[in-house]
């Protein structure tokens, strides 16, 4: 198996929705959705192992400050062979010259996000409003 990782915006719906639902993110039943979301992000690193589509990076930034990742997935039988720390490490790399790369992290995924260098923040919580059809 050799990972290849690429820098583009244009996806298949069905890709997608397989990458999404592998990780089980309710996000993979509106692929429709997720093929613009991709095109509108600033920038979204992939990872594919030959045609498959098996982990995926994206940000948001206000062009010179604060980089936002958004989406951060590996399909769970691709855990432990590297590729999210490379993912990481190519967005880290992208905004070097950023004063923040800020994300929100699950409890159980912390550990990870500590190991590629992210920082608890212990004065701040994540807050967000989720849509009813999730």
């Amino acid at each position: 198996m050799e990972i290849t990782y690429k820098d583009i915006h244009e996806f298949k719906k069905e890709d997608l929705e397989s990458l999404f639902l592998s990780v089980e993110w309710s996000s993979g039943h509106f692929p429709d959705k997720l093929v613009v979301a991709m095109r509108n992000f600033r920038t979204v690193y992939s990872a594919w192992d030959g045609d498959k589509l098996v982990g995926m990076v994206c940000a948001m930034d206000d062009g010179i400050m604060t980089a936002y990742l958004h989406y951060m997935l590996v399909r769970p039988e691709y855990h432990q062979q590297g590729i999210g720390h490379k993912l990481l490490a190519m967005m880290k790399e992208h905004y070097e010259s950023y004063l923040r790369i800020a994300l929100i992290a699950y409890n159980a995924e912390l550990g990870f996000y500590e190991s590629c260098g992210f920082k608890r923040a212990e004065d701040a919580s994540p807050m967000f409003i989720t849509s009813l059809w999730t």
